[in-house]
């Protein structure tokens, strides 16, 4: 897919009254008011040590990964661990933070998606129309194609991400228009019929994008902030344009040997709506609470997007157990970048990982932190200890 504070409570302790007229702490309820009291002080440091525990894995992958990075995991409407590694900017020395701007890759998709199935609510478009219908420059080998396919990746179409020139730097750094991008492999004949597999396709996800501007009558990059950003306040998160003086945009390396160098140049408009946002890992977490509510989606809506059509993927969405624990995750990667957003909705959990070194595998890094939080013994790299939070 390259592309923690003890709660000062306030408590009245009952009483009854006897026949004699004096009074009489009630033992029962006060024996209940003791374990309050000891579950309310434990919690916190219960919390406190989990966070601990997260924190020795991040720092394991920083040390023997060169991991960089924000990353976020919450449980329960809590954050246990909100914290930057590395740097932001090596050649400034920055640290990084949790509310760094990371460019997100294939994380994108699921924004798109959502995009889709809120014009599908209004009946602009429906998922069973014929992607060519919003497209007028459709070869004819796509024509049987429907809007369903493309956010499945069922669709056939092959991906202009693995021609053989992308990649090269005299073609990345070119811009070109979501049209231009997506008729890159027209004369291609389609993997194989719509609907009969699943390959991943990030063309197919540049006709989504270019769909949501026909059936909007929106730019992309506006639809999203107008309707998704904003509404969730999720005001540190957008198409990234490189032209655009960004505040505290968080620059992208890659492995160079022993060292870390420059990721390579790559002009925005190619990724499009299959991977042209950044974000925080801040505002990620907004997006997650925001999906367990009808805020942006409706409940019908977000249960399409996680069911699974082939290969466990559903709309935007990979579903399949992290750690033995139900998920809804994806990754992204595109150059200088490696993030993945782990979902665990049975637990009331997330997992959010931006990490600015494209070399080192965000998935894993979110897996060892959600076997982690669960409780399970966690490798840690370089080394064979381990991490529990038993």
């Amino acid at each position: 897919m390259y592309w923690f504070e003890l709660w000062a409570v306030p408590v009245r302790i009952p009483y009854v009254f006897l026949p004699s007229k004096r009074i009489y702490p009630n033992s029962a309820l006060c024996g209940i008011l003791v374990l309050l009291v000891v579950f309310i002080a434990r919690t916190p440091a219960r919390a406190e040590d989990l966070a601990q525990k997260l924190d020795h894995v991040l720092s394991a992958f920083e040390t023997n990964r060169h991991f960089m990075g924000s990353v976020l995991v919450a449980r329960d409407g809590r954050v246990l661990l909100e914290k930057g590694y590395g740097m932001a900017d090596l050649e400034w020395g920055v640290p990084n933070a949790p509310d760094g701007k990371f460019r997100l890759g294939s994380i994108t998709k699921q924004f798109t998606s959502a995009a889709i199935l809120q014009l599908a609510a209004q009946h602009k478009v429906s998922v069973d129309d014929k992607a060519c219908k919003y497209f007028d420059k459709c070869p004819d080998s796509w024509k049987q194609v429907t809007i369903h396919q493309l956010l499945s990746h069922t669709s056939g179409i092959p991906s202009y991400t693995r021609m053989k020139r992308f990649g090269q730097p005299n073609f990345i750094r070119v811009p070109l228009s979501p049209s231009e991008v997506l008729l890159l492999t027209k004369d291609e004949p389609l993997d194989f019929p719509p609907g009969t597999q699943w390959k991943y396709d990030n063309s197919g996800y540049i006709l989504l994008g270019i769909i949501i501007e026909k059936a909007s009558g929106e730019k992309y990059a506006d639809y999203l902030k107008k309707h998704i950003f904003d509404p969730l306040n999720m005001h540190d998160t957008g198409y990234d344009e490189t032209a655009v003086v960004l505040k505290r945009r968080v620059s992208g390396y890659k492995s160079c040997g022993n060292d870390l160098c420059n990721s390579d140049y790559i002009d925005m408009s190619l990724p499009y709506a299959a991977g042209s946002l950044y974000s925080t890992a801040q505002d990620l977490y907004k997006w997650d609470r925001a999906l367990y509510t009808d805020s942006i989606l409706s409940k019908s809506a977000r249960d399409r997007m996680w069911t699974p059509v082939m290969h466990n993927y559903g709309y935007g969405w990979m579903i399949g157990p992290m750690v033995n624990h139900r998920q809804y995750g994806h990754g992204g990667g595109i150059p200088g970048f490696s993030t993945y957003i782990a979902r665990f909705p049975d637990d009331n959990a997330a997992v959010i990982v931006l990490g600015n070194n494209e070399t080192v595998n965000a998935e894993n890094i979110a897996e060892a932190l959600a076997g982690t939080l669960f409780g399970n013994r966690v490798s840690l790299p370089g080394d064979r200890n381990v991490s529990s939070t038993k």
